[in-house]
């Protein structure tokens, strides 16, 4: 006699968990489910699963540091590991760290069940097969229709999101590499600092889209090369309420994206803009995203001056904690520091 295949599912988000149990068991899986790895080392001391499904975004542990020790704890060092993310980046940190398979959110439990059912083994007994389980056929056609369904979603976003990037890039004033390492940078940068937002996929579209406002200021301004009197000033400044609200009908957007547009200019200190919000009243998302586009704001040319140094510019950034920047942002920032200088001088790593 065989043993039923087991799964154990990390992910602190109850209803996606519950999502996988239903799909997993009706294909004959029995489900453990965890929400923090706390309550993953507890189930593991009780059994070995024969797959986990992994959530890179965990409370507390994040989910890369934990996948390591998983990999270097020979009771579960074997184990086929699938890890789950919003963000490309947090799954390329998997892959590196030892997960067999990555899967971006949102996806379909059922794209799931046929990422991991090949991994493990089938261990049923042969009488068993067929009595009240879903037929092969009958489950990957309805894996194929499911994942054609969320591709067909995925594409009808991007492509609005594509139409708002090409009218920015149309500015012709830089942005649109700006957008593109800067990007890069606050991935990575919240991958360190709080790797769970990366769950929320509008966020990576926010730091694309950041300054997707300034459609609405004239040339005169956005490319003036001496000082902005006040009123220009303030004309600049409302691309930030602006971006939002060009934004604010888009479901893909709708989320942690559309704060970064809204508060990424806004200070610790509260000093910033639009709305003079300070320390954590400032979204977890824009406090991170402000400390790159200030490091590249400083490092790259602009109209109005020349780049200074990345030496430099980190030092600026380091002084101005506690001022303009969140401190344990800056904190995570410097232990990735290295990350974000290689992106910087190897930009063929950013995708286009």
């Amino acid at each position: 006699m065989g043993r039923t295949r087991r799964v154990l599912v990390i992910d602190d988000d109850e209803l996606l968990c519950e999502l996988i149990r239903t799909t997993f068991e009706l294909e004959g899986f029995e489900v453990a489910t965890a929400r923090d790895v706390i309550e993953a080392e507890r189930a593991l001391t009780k059994t070995r699963p024969d797959a986990i499904l992994l959530d890179i975004g965990l409370p507390g542990i994040d989910g890369v540091f934990y996948l390591e020790r998983l990999r270097e704890t020979p009771h579960t060092s074997k184990i086929p590991i699938v890890a789950i993310s919003g963000s490309e980046e947090a799954g390329r940190a998997a892959s590196a760290a030892g997960a067999q398979a990555f899967l971006r959110k949102p996806f379909s439990p059922l794209e799931l069940l046929g990422l991991v059912a090949p991994m493990v083994k089938r261990v049923v007994p042969e009488a068993d097969e067929g009595s009240g389980v879903v037929d092969v056929a009958d489950l990957n056609r309805l894996i194929e229709i499911g994942r054609r369904q969320h591709e067909l979603l995925t594409e009808a976003y991007t492509q609005t999101v594509a139409v708002l990037a090409s009218a920015l890039e149309s500015r012709d004033f830089g942005t649109s590499r700006h957008s593109r390492r800067v990007t890069a940078y606050a991935t990575r940068l919240t991958l360190e600092v709080a790797p769970s937002l990366l769950d929320d996929p509008s966020l990576e579209w926010g730091f694309l889209l950041h300054d997707v406002g300034k459609i609405g200021v004239p040339d005169e301004i956005l490319l003036k090369t001496g000082p902005l009197t006040a009123r220009e000033r303030c004309r600049m400044e409302k691309h930030a309420e602006l971006g939002e609200r060009l934004l604010a009908h888009i479901p893909l957007l709708n989320k942690e994206g559309a704060r970064v547009v809204r508060s990424h200019h806004e200070r610790w200190d509260g000093n910033g803009y639009p709305d003079r919000l300070s320390e954590e009243s400032i979204p977890l998302g824009a406090r991170i995203f402000a400390v790159v586009d200030s490091l590249d704001a400083m490092t790259d040319k602009r109209p109005y001056r020349e780049p200074i140094s990345w030496d430099e510019a980190t030092a600026e950034i380091h002084r101005c904690a506690g001022s303009q920047f969140d401190p344990d942002v800056v904190d995570g920032f410097e232990a990735c520091e290295p990350d974000l200088y290689r992106l910087h001088t190897k930009p063929e790593e950013i995708a286009a």
